[in-house]
């Protein structure tokens, strides 16, 4: 039996969500992404990401007793706070329970990831690669995409029986092969590790396209077999913002069958910041782009600098939104990016909040930022905030002193 704490715990917040997705301004917002995210001018818009500071939010300690349904609380709780921002961001009318997918034994390749703990409290693990030697390619399993269907109907049903009648209860059965698993970056960097990768560009560059291959393979053959099941749907949208496009539908729970013809795709190559354009293509984007054309719109970039790269971006077919990051040279990648895809703008988190909060030094940088690049299609995202040193509500300060000077431009 479900312990009815927990359970009025989320019926609560659920109820508070849903009343908060039926704001209109949800629908302003759509119409502002659809049309920014199609080239048309708008104002610029902002998306605040700044979960990874969620430990430092009141609320952010589940009161729940059991971990199914603290997941849903803290996402819940999360997505209240986020609808006091005033930021650009949609909450949709729907909650979503990931389907149970089988995952090969020993990880997404089948070998472990390894990591080598930190030796003190609060340090950083780092990563042991399982590909040591050139011959270990041969540990590695192509991945297969299915879904246990007994726990996912169990799952589903509990938080259908808990919020049904207060949400609709999305069921993602997308293929666990999407956005880190998918842009063969992350797990590169993972199983062979950053710096062996790029020794192999030059000693070992037959095994490297051979090893992308695969990998390139894999993820195409679990995205094939989800769409021949009719697992991909639309709220499968991927594009690190708000996936709404005038060209594709809008994002829509529980409705299989969906192409990726019809479903945004988000891909970066973050491992290879330090890899020239050249060799960025040779080793990687020659790969990816064969996975992203399949889908109807791309963005591409997380916190990777692009800046140098464009001519290599400019070759995939369906691209929209290009990242343009803390370390990009934001008046050059304008010059490159101009009014042909969305310059995705994504100041330094350190400069805006997690290094002390200056509204003055923050009025410059966003001024400056959107004066190099005026005739782009602008959004601004802060993302990667690690901490707002214990106050979580500077985040809607600077959402203000940000709309203050961008809707001016």
């Amino acid at each position: 039996m479900e312990h009815a704490r927990d359970i009025q715990t989320i019926r609560t917040l659920a109820k508070q969500y849903a009343e908060l997705a039926a704001k209109p301004i949800q629908d302003e917002r759509r119409d502002l992404w659809r049309k920014h995210n199609s080239l048309v001018r708008t104002r610029p818009l902002i998306y605040v990401r700044w979960l990874a500071a969620w430990h430092e939010h009141p609320d952010a300690k589940p009161t729940c007793d059991e971990p199914f349904w603290q997941r849903h609380e803290t996402f819940l709780r999360q997505m209240l706070f986020q609808d006091t921002l005033g930021d650009d961001y949609i909450l949709e009318p729907w909650i979503t329970q990931r389907a149970s997918v089988k995952m090969p034994p020993g990880g997404p390749w089948g070998v472990p990831y390894g990591r080598i703990p930190p030796d003190r409290p609060g340090g950083a693990w780092k990563n042991d690669p399982p590909l040591k030697d050139l011959a270990d390619f041969g540990k590695l399993v192509q991945p297969q995409h299915e879904i246990d269907e007994d726990a996912t109907r169990r799952n589903v049903e509990r938080l259908r029986d808990a919020v049904g009648d207060l949400l609709e209860v999305n069921v993602d059965r997308s293929p666990a092969y999407t956005v880190w698993h998918a842009d063969l970056s992350t797990d590169l960097g993972f199983l062979r590790g950053i710096d062996r990768f790029m020794m192999d560009m030059l000693d070992n560059p037959e095994w490297l396209h051979q090893l992308l291959a695969f990998m390139r393979d894999g993820v195409l053959r679990t995205h094939e077999q989800a769409e021949a099941a009719g697992d991909w749907s639309l709220a499968n949208h991927e594009n690190q913002a708000q996936p709404y496009s005038q060209e594709l539908a809008d994002p829509k729970p529980n409705t299989p069958g969906v192409k990726r013809s019809q479903l945004w795709c988000f891909f970066a190559a973050q491992e290879y910041a330090l890899v020239g354009p050249q060799q960025h293509w040779d080793f990687l984007l020659q790969y990816q782009v064969e996975i992203i054309k399949h889908f109807g719109l791309a963005s591409y970039g997380c916190c990777e600098d692009l800046t140098r790269k464009m001519p290599q971006l400019r070759r995939i077919p369906n691209l929209r939104r290009i990242a343009v990051v803390p370390r990009a040279d934001v008046a050059k990648s304008a010059e490159e990016i101009g009014d042909s895809y969305v310059f995705s703008w994504r100041p330094n988190p350190a400069d805006m909040i997690c290094c002390g909060f200056d509204p003055a030094h923050i009025r410059k940088v966003i001024r400056n930022g959107m004066e190099a690049s005026k005739g782009c299609r602008v959004d601004l995202t802060l993302k990667d905030v690690q901490t707002v040193g214990g106050k979580p509500e500077l985040l809607r300060d600077w959402v203000k002193i940000v709309r203050e000077i961008t809707d001016g431009y």
